[in-house]
């Protein structure tokens, strides 16, 4: 086994992987969100996640950026990936929106990506559109289980609507600011940079929350996956991500999260799993494939 087919086999796991990671945060979220308010989650989470990053700097003897603009760049995309999209999907779901309405609307980043990159001369192909249109319609169809059930499970009035509104503008934006502001630099630095941008715009949200953080088992397990997982590991992967990839074939690995979601769901919450979700799932997976295939 060469140094280089091992090399090509990670690389080749790296999307499903950061699917798998990043499809665990609406299961945080899940345990999370009852025990705590989620400026004052997210605020925690940045700052337990900055140590961690910055031992990890210091063992391996990482330098940082030596250039001031990539660390502005770095700062914006930080508030826009962390701050604004998390802050606002967990303040959606907080204000009262349903999981699956909150998922169909941050599910149009991909389309938004694609539109905004062909609308700069950049060129979409056919088969990408093809696949984009694929992916979306097995989103509607994973998450129409959720509409399905009928009640409150699903409804938004204008702040969730707002918030969650604000994270899709917000992933759509600072993924394609990433790809063309930001130069390819150490993970782990520009991790840190961001996430301090983060902190920083989060914290005083966070202290104007009355709710109190309640401890518990669930929430201290919740805080450690966010940050251990989830942000060492799904953000990192992320960031690799966008810089290797082009923009429309990365924003729509975001379609297999929910999919990847619902069979967590059924695995640690028994939450049935329908021929709907199976078909939308299928069809979300044909679909993706036909977007980075042709991204290649």
């Amino acid at each position: 086994m060469t140094v280089a087919w091992r090399e090509g086999a990670v690389l080749r796991a790296t999307p499903l992987v950061f699917v798998l990671i990043w499809s665990t945060g609406f299961i945080v979220a899940r345990y999370g969100m009852p025990h705590a308010p989620p400026f004052k989650f997210l605020a925690l989470r940045y700052a337990l996640s900055i140590p961690c990053f910055l031992m990890w700097i210091w063992l391996a003897r990482v330098r940082w950026p030596d250039n001031k603009r990539q660390w502005l760049h770095l700062a914006v995309t930080g508030v826009l990936i962390h701050a604004i999209y998390l802050g606002g999907v967990w303040a959606a779901v907080k204000a009262g929106m349903g999981s699956g309405l909150s998922a169909l609307i941050v599910g149009l980043q991909p389309v938004l990506t694609a539109i905004w990159v062909s609308s700069t001369g950049a060129r979409v192909s056919k088969r990408q559109w093809l696949g984009l249109s694929c992916g979306f319609a097995g989103l509607v169809l994973v998450v129409s289980r959720k509409f399905s059930q009928g009640g409150s499970a699903d409804h938004a009035d204008l702040t969730s609507l707002s918030f969650a509104v604000a994270a899709l503008l917000a992933i759509t934006a600072g993924t394609l600011y990433q790809k063309r502001f930001v130069a390819a630099c150490d993970v782990r630095t520009a991790n840190v940079v961001q996430l301090v941008a983060a902190l920083l715009v989060t914290l005083p949200l966070a202290l104007l929350e009355s709710e109190p953080i309640h401890w518990n088992n669930e929430l201290a397990g919740a805080m450690a996956w966010s940050v251990l997982a989830l942000t060492l590991g799904g953000s990192s992967l992320l960031y690799l991500l966008i810089h290797r990839g082009a923009a429309t074939a990365v924003t729509s690995l975001f379609y297999l999260v929910p999919p990847s979601t619902a069979l967590m769901a059924w695995l640690l919450f028994a939450e049935p799993i329908t021929v709907t979700t199976l078909t939308g799932t299928a069809l979300t997976a044909f679909g993706v494939s036909l977007v980075v295939r042709a991204a290649k």
